[in-house]
């Protein structure tokens, strides 16, 4: 059915909850994995407190390190299923648009992501990296809550 899954994750317990049961999927799927984190580019004015500390150098490096280590993580998982996985990090300002371009670019037929479960207002208001992959996604997406 699916052949190639893009997994997406930010490092959350509720994105490496969604990361399992997304490799269990493409196991019992026989599919292969993506595995893919984006970062957000350094930005001069931000109310990002890791932006906000760092030097557009340091913040490079530290967040290089972070997504390096989900990534990472996210092998090791591949590999104790014995699954096929690719991994990718993408430097985007819109999280949710780099989540779509890399299924497109890496051939996915499912994306298959955490929930972060936000409700009424603050739904509305915020919104999610989730529902904006859910309303611009021409693939599927599979949501885990």
């Amino acid at each position: 059915m699916y052949q190639n899954i893009l997994i997406p994750t930010d490092g959350t317990n509720l994105s490496q909850a969604a990361l399992d049961h997304g490799m269990k999927f493409a196991k019992e799927a026989g599919a292969k994995v993506t595995v893919v984190t984006v970062v957000e580019p350094f930005h001069v004015l931000s109310t990002d407190s890791k932006q906000i500390a760092d030097t557009r150098i340091e913040y490079a490096k530290h967040v290089k390190a972070e997504a390096g280590r989900y990534l990472s993580q996210a092998q090791a998982k591949a590999k104790a299923l014995d699954l096929s996985c690719e991994v990718v990090q993408v430097e985007h300002d819109h999280p949710y648009q780099a989540i779509i371009d890399t299924a497109k670019r890496k051939g996915c037929d499912l994306i298959a992501m955490a929930s972060h479960g936000r409700r009424g207002v603050s739904a509305l208001v915020i919104g999610s990296e989730t529902s904006k992959v859910l309303t611009h996604s021409a693939i599927p997406v599979l949501v885990y809550r």
